[in-house]
């Protein structure tokens, strides 16, 4: 390529002057960045780091815009050089110098070898141009492009790295006290499901960790529409999903700590139960006995002996308590629960059924004896007729065995002919009839 003459006017002093003020202070602020992105912590990492993936790939190219970069600066750098030495040979510069100033600083004065012609990154597939050729404009231009995809990389990088590990670290330590908590109350992988999760998520956590490190950039979401370097943040969703999991197996673990401190008052409660409801039982087996015994021609349930499955799960369930076998007596204490009340209800169904008939006949000699005080109140407690189905009846209700058919209808005999001998008295004084306690 030939050398290009300068374009346009020839640039007078001043004009020099004030375009090498001006590309001393833009030397020095491109050196300060390079620097700055040489001393990066990101870019130290990413040097130092066994890195793979998406990661590996845009590092690969990074480091080579990098050293592009350097190769650009010093080339900028020399041209700038140059051109002040020009500059420094007189103070009054003539024709000469003023056009190979301007050539210098206006035209394509950069030679650069082994370039390339895309403005954001080094060809790793097309061809290489052995040399390209640059004012000092485009050459800051393509610098400018060339650092902020180098910044952009080593700074989501660097935000992922100082993100993910430390939260992750973070996490697993707390991972770790739950383990401990999770074992000192039987809560153990293959034994409990929350155990399961527990070795579920170590690995997570695990790889996690390990593909932040080999691969940031694939945790790395770029913000829409910002074309800052390092512009977005880190993705978190694996991260979230593996907390969330701890605290549900924490939340479990927390109702088997509950359960260890309340399990001797449950267990307490529980034999309390049962006890009341054998009790139950036993009276209301005895209670048959005597019902078949004092009431003859009713039907009489039976009743069922003590719940022994319900005796052997509370064997159980203490059995665990001392074994501390927390996340096994946690549901069948909670089963247990709800089947002692089921049974003392039982019980006390079957206490009733049984003693309904006693509860008849005691009934009946209560209509009974109060209908003869009734009698009595009204001067007839002599009637012999009255005395008669009285006796008839009470000897009915208490004889065993006793029929209560038969009785219920002596009852009802001596109430019609009490309720007769009544009516006649009042109609005989002329006063109203008095019908208090008739059937």
């Amino acid at each position: 390529m030939s050398v290009a003459g300068p374009p346009g006017s020839v640039m007078d002093r001043d004009e020099v002057d004030r375009a090498l003020v001006r590309l001393d202070a833009e030397h020095e602020a491109i050196e300060t960045s390079l620097l700055a992105l040489q001393d990066h912590a990101g870019r130290r990492l990413l040097e130092g780091a066994k890195l793979t993936g998406t990661t590996q790939e845009r590092w690969l190219a990074a480091e080579r815009q990098i050293t592009l970069l350097w190769t650009y600066f010093d080339a900028y750098a020399g041209t700038l050089r140059t051109a002040r030495e020009v500059r420094e040979r007189r103070r009054w510069p003539n024709r000469d110098d003023l056009q190979e100033l301007t050539r210098l600083l206006r035209g394509q004065s950069v030679t650069v070898a082994g370039g390339s012609a895309s403005g954001a990154a080094p060809s790793i597939t097309g061809p290489a141009k052995l040399t390209e050729r640059f004012t000092l404009e485009e050459l800051v231009a393509r610098m400018n492009d060339l650092y902020a995809h180098s910044l952009d990389m080593v700074v989501a990088a660097d935000a992922v790295w100082s993100a993910l590990p430390a939260r992750i670290d973070l996490l697993a330590a707390e991972l770790q006290r739950t383990r401990r908590l999770a074992h000192s109350v039987g809560v153990r992988p293959g034994e409990h499901p929350s155990g399961d999760d527990l070795e579920d998520i170590t690995h997570e956590l695990a790889a996690l960790r390990e593909q932040v490190i080999c691969d940031p950039l694939a945790f790395w979401q770029p913000a829409k529409g910002s074309s800052a370097p390092g512009g977005g943040r880190p993705h978190t969703d694996r991260y979230d999903h593996a907390a969330r999991a701890l605290e549900d197996v924490r939340r479990e673990i927390d109702a088997v700590l509950t359960v260890r401190q309340d399990a001797e008052a449950r267990l307490g409660r529980l034999r309390d139960l049962l006890s009341r409801a054998d009790r139950t039982l036993a009276e209301a087996r005895s209670a048959r006995g005597e019902v078949l015994a004092k009431i003859a021609a009713s039907e009489v349930p039976a009743v069922s002996g003590p719940p022994t499955a319900l005796q052997e799960q509370l064997a159980m369930a203490a059995d665990y308590r001392r074994n501390a076998q927390w996340h096994r007596l946690s549901p069948l204490l909670e089963s247990l629960e709800e089947k002692a009340e089921d049974e003392l209800l039982r019980a006390r169904e079957s206490l009733t059924a049984v003693t309904a008939p006693l509860a008849v006949r005691a009934e009946l000699r209560g209509r009974l004896d109060a209908y003869k005080a009734k009698v009595a109140r009204h001067g007839l407690a002599e009637d012999p007729f009255l005395i008669e189905r009285y006796d008839a009846a009470r000897r009915m209700l208490w004889s065993a065995p006793c029929d209560l058919r038969v009785a219920e209808q002596a009852v009802l005999r001596y109430q019609q002919a009490a309720a007769d001998a009544l009516a006649s008295r009042v109609s005989q004084q002329g006063g109203p009839t008095d019908r208090r306690g008739e059937a």
